[in-house]
């Protein structure tokens, strides 16, 4: 019989850095509860929405002023100290989205904003969504936004395997030629970029499906009966201080501290300095 393909998500894969983590997402039910809701994930969601629905508007309605009135639109509270709090990081992320999008032709339309790509390899059938893919000279380009604190390289273009397989997505979802990946990065305003190899790309393949074999067999290992601590063990380290599932880990308590909801804000003034930076889309 031909092995059965594993379906997932590039976020899905990279839940089981730790694997304690990937239990509690995709196999514990009921799922642990969560913990408190963080403000730079708001911050981001709120500018990824912003960012997508200026692509919907007319032509001449694709300005600046409107990017910043949805991303006004779409804020929450969720995760601030207090409501001074959220309109100071409401007007700094305001910034970023009127500077990004004087950058920007309103007329270069993109190929798909928040667009599913899909591919398959001999492991696995993987999708995900791309924030936007841009048509460069008649070749597909990846946009990936990003919003938080930390400046990034090229290294964390290159180095990605969510946007090398998204790249594989749009050649197969698209049926055009899709190498290079860039990350957007709204604080700072810089954008870097990685033109990907077939070589480069298949690295990036070979480890995620290695990957998603480890999870299909500690999986098969968990329904025969084993242990669940010790066939999804916690991988603790500084990064556990934002996870959600922190209070149900003992293992992840030890090596990490409680953070406020809005340590991770991009703001050197109302973040916390100490704390390592999260993942942040």
């Amino acid at each position: 019989m031909p092995r059965r393909l594993f379906a997932c998500t590039p976020s899905r894969l990279a839940a089981f850095d730790c694997p304690r983590r990937y239990r509690f997402t995709y196999l514990d039910r009921p799922a642990p509860a969560r913990g408190q809701p963080w403000a730079h994930n708001t911050v981001g969601a709120a500018t990824h929405v912003a960012l997508h629905r200026w692509w919907l508007l007319p032509r001449s309605a694709r300005t600046s002023d409107e990017g910043v009135r949805l991303l006004e639109r779409n804020w929450q509270q969720l995760g601030f100290r207090d409501d001074a709090q959220s309109a100071r990081a409401l007007h700094r992320a305001a910034g970023w989205v009127r500077r990004y999008l004087d950058d920007l032709d309103p007329d270069a339309e993109p190929v798909g904003v928040e667009r599913t790509v899909a591919t398959r390899t001999d492991r696995l059938a993987v999708s995900g969504r791309v924030d936007r893919i841009d048509d460069r000279d008649g070749e597909l380009v990846v946009v990936d936004y990003k919003t938080g604190r930390r400046p990034l390289t090229e290294d964390d273009a290159r180095g990605s395997q969510a946007l090398a397989l998204y790249a594989l997505g749009a050649q197969r979802t698209l049926r055009r030629d899709c190498v290079r990946v860039e990350l957007h990065h709204l604080p700072s305003g810089s954008v870097v970029s990685a033109d990907h190899t077939p070589q480069s790309l298949q690295r990036h393949v070979t480890r995620a499906e290695s990957v998603a074999e480890d999870i299909v067999a500690a999986t098969d290992t968990l329904a025969a009966g084993a242990d669940a601590d010790e066939v999804f063990p916690a991988a603790p380290g500084p990064g556990c201080s934002w996870c959600d599932f922190r209070r149900h880990c003992p293992a992840g308590q030890t090596v990490s501290r409680p953070l406020d909801a809005w340590a991770g804000l991009a703001d050197p003034d109302i973040a916390d300095p100490g704390a390592a930076d999260p993942a942040v889309g």
